[in-house]
C-alpha cells in the first residue's frame, strides 16, 4: 500500500481539488489490498488448525508448524507495521480534511463576497432606477400641474372674453383705446381741449400781421398786436420783406409776438433760397443760398442738405419756426414752368433726393419744413396768383412723376404740405381747385400718400380762388375738404366768422376742428417735448 503525501503549501485551489481526486483513487486501491491481506490471514489460520490436527503423524509436520509460527510472527510484525502505516494515513487524512475544510471556508467567504457585491450592484441599480422613476414622476406631476394651470388660464381668458363681449353689447358706443404713452398727443390736447370755440376756429388761420392788426405795414409788435391776438388767437403769422428792416428789429418783433400770444404760435416765412428769400433778400447779413434749380443741376445732394441747414439755422436764430420750403414740384421738359428756377428739375427721382435733403437740413435746426405745391405745379406755365390753372396729366403720370418728391419728402419728416389752387381733372372731375377738394386732400394726399402732418392751403387771396369763391366759401370748403390751416384769406374777418358760424350751426363739427388742432399742436409741442 502506497503512502499518502501531505499537500504542499502554495498549491492553488484547482491543484488541491485534482490532488483530492488522486488521493481518493489511491485510498480505494489500498482498501482493496487490505481486504486481500485479510483473506490471506484467514486462510493461514485455517492451515494452522489443519497442521495442529496432524502433529502426531510425523515430525516433518512439527517442523512445518515451527516454520508456520515463524511466519505468524513475521505476519504479526507486518500487521504492526500496517497499523503504524494506518495511523499515519489517518493523520494524513485528518490533515487533508482540515485543509479541505479551510478551502471550503475560503470558498464560502469568496462566494459570500461575490454575493454581497452582486447584491450591492443590484441595490445601486435599483436606487438609480428609483431616482430616474422619481424624476420622471416629478416631471409628469409638474407637466400635469402646468397643463392644469394653462387650462385654468384659458378658462379665465374665455370667461373674460365673454364678459368683454357682453360689455360691448351692453355699451351703446365703443371706446377705442388711446395710444400708450403718447406724451406728445397728451400735451397737444392739453392746449386746445379747454379752448373756447372762438379760439379754436382762430387757431386754424395763418395771416399777415397787417391782416391781424389792420395797419398798412407792420414792423413791430406793440399794443395793437396784443389787442389783436387777444381778439383773434390765430394759429400763425406769415412775414414778408416789408416786415423786415434789420436783424435786431425782426428778432424783437417775433419775440414780442410770441410772448403776446395766449397759445403757441407759428411764425412763418417763405425762405426757399435764390430769388424767394424774404430774410436773405432784406439786407440782413446771413449766408445766402443759391436757387434750387442750380443746386439740382449740380446733382450733389450734399449741397441740398447744406442749403437746408443754412436756411434753417439763421431762421431759428432770428425767431422763425416755420419755413414754407422746399419746392417739391417737378418741371416738364419743353414747358416753361411758372416756377422758374424754384424747382430742382424735371427728373422725379433726382428732385426727390434733393427735396429729402433740404427737409432734413431745415427740420434738423428745429424749424418746420413745408413741401409745396401739391399735387404739383411744375408742368404749369400759368400762375395761380393771376388766375385759374389746370394740370392735364393722368393719374398714372402724376404718380410716376409729381407725387414722387412729395412721397420722399413726407418720409423724410416734413411737418407741413401746402396744397396748390390748380385744378386736376384726373383727381377731381368737378374741376374744383385742389386746395378746396376733398378728393385731392383727403383721398389722395392723406389716403394714398399717407401724410399725417399739417395740410395748409396756398394763399387764399390768389386770383385762382378769389375770382371764383368768396373768402367765406373758400374757408369753409377748404376745411370740409380736409385742410388744417387756411393761409391768408382775402378777407380774414369774413372767413373767420364764416367758419365760426359753420361750427355753431353744425355744418362743420367741433370734432372736425379738434382733428386739425391736434395735428397743429403736435407740431407746435414737439420742440417743447424735446426740451
Amino acid at each position: 500500500m502506497g503512502k499518502l503525501h501531505k499537500r504542499r503549501k502554495g498549491y492553488s485551489d484547482e491543484e488541491l481539488e485534482e490532488e483530492e481526486v488522486e488521493e481518493g483513487a489511491k485510498e480505494e486501491e489500498e482498501t482493496e489490498a487490505d481486504m486481500e491481506d485479510e483473506d490471506g490471514e484467514d486462510e493461514d489460520e485455517i492451515d494452522d488448525e489443519g497442521e495442529d490436527g496432524e502433529e502426531d503423524d510425523s515430525e516433518d509436520e512439527d517442523d512445518e508448524e515451527d516454520d508456520s509460527e515463524d511466519e505468524d510472527e513475521i505476519e504479526d510484525e507486518e500487521e504492526d507495521e500496517d497499523e503504524i502505516e494506518d495511523d499515519e494515513e489517518e493523520e494524513d487524512e485528518e490533515d487533508e480534511e482540515e485543509e479541505r475544510r479551510a478551502y471550503r471556508r475560503r470558498r464560502r467567504i469568496r462566494n459570500q463576497i461575490i454575493s454581497y457585491l452582486v447584491i450591492a450592484l443590484l441595490a445601486v441599480g435599483i436606487a438609480a432606477g428609483a431616482v430616474s422613476v422619481g424624476r420622471r414622476a416629478a416631471s409628469l406631476v409638474s407637466q400635469k400641474k402646468q397643463e392644469a394651470e394653462l387650462a385654468k388660464e384659458l378658462e379665465e381668458a374665455a370667461k373674460q372674453e365673454e364678459n368683454e363681449e357682453d360689455l360691448v353689447i351692453d355699451t351703446p358706443e365703443s371706446v377705442e383705446p388711446e395710444p400708450e404713452e403718447d406724451f406728445l398727443g397728451e400735451l397737444a390736447v392739453s392746449y386746445y381741449s379747454e379752448m373756447p370755440i372762438e379760439d379754436k376756429v382762430a387757431g386754424l388761420f395763418m395771416v399777415t400781421p397787417e391782416a391781424l392788426t389792420g395797419v398798412a405795414t407792420a414792423t413791430q409788435a406793440g399794443n395793437g398786436t396784443q389787442e389783436a391776438l387777444s381778439q383773434y388767437a390765430v394759429g400763425g403769422l406769415i412775414y414778408f420783406s416789408q416786415n423786415i428792416k434789420d436783424k435786431e428789429q425782426i428778432t424783437e418783433m417775433l419775440a414780442n409776438t410770441a410772448s403776446m400770444s395766449n397759445y403757441p404760435i407759428f411764425l412763418a416765412v417763405d425762405e426757399e433760397g435764390g430769388d424767394v428769400a424774404r430774410v436773405a433778400g432784406s439786407g440782413i447779413e446771413v449766408t445766402e443760398v443759391e436757387d434750387m434749380a442750380s443746386i439740382g443741376a449740380g446733382g450733389d445732394t450734399s449741397r441740398a442738405l447744406a442749403a437746408g441747414e443754412t436756411i434753417g439755422s439763421y431762421l431759428n436764430e432770428i425767431g422763425f419756426n416755420l419755413d414754407f420750403a422746399p419746392v417739391a414740384d417737378v418741371t416738364q421738359e419743353g414747358v416753361e414752368s411758372a416756377l422758374g428756377n424754384r424747382s430742382f428739375g424735371s427728373d422725379p427721382q433726382a428732385v426727390g433726393e434733393m427735396v429729402s435733403n433740404v427737409v432734413n437740413g431745415i427740420e434738423g435746426t428745429g424749424v418746420s419744413a413745408c413741401l409745396k405745391h401739391f399735387p404739383g405745379l411744375g408742368s404749369a406755365s400759368e400762375d395761380t396768383h393771376e388766375g385759374r390753372v389746370e394740370i392735364g396729366k393722368t393719374v398714372e403720370e402724376l404718380r410716376s412723376s409729381d407725387f414722387v418728391p412729395f412721397s420722399v419728402g413726407i418720409e423724410a419728416g416734413a411737418d407741413f404740405v401746402m396744397v396748390s389752387h390748380a385744378t386736376v381733372p384726373a383727381l377731381d372731375g368737378d374741376n374744383v381747385p385742389s386746395s378746396l377738394s376733398g378728393k385731392v386732400i383727403t383721398d389722395t394726399l392723406r389716403g394714398e400718400l399717407g401724410f399725417e402732418g399739417v395740410v395748409i392751403t396756398d394763399a387764399l387771396d390768389m386770383t385762382a380762388i378769389t375770382e371764383y369763391y368768396t373768402s367765406e366759401e373758400a374757408a369753409v370748403m377748404a376745411l370740409e375738404a380736409g385742410a388744417d390751416m387756411l393761409l391768408m384769406p382775402e378777407d380774414f374777418e369774413a372767413a373767420y366768422n364764416a367758419v365760426l358760424a359753420a361750427v355753431q350751426d353744425g355744418t362743420i363739427s367741433e370734432e372736425r376742428i379738434n382733428e386739425s388742432l391736434n395735428r397743429i399742436y403736435r407740431v407746435k409741442c414737439a420742440g417743447k417735448l424735446d426740451n
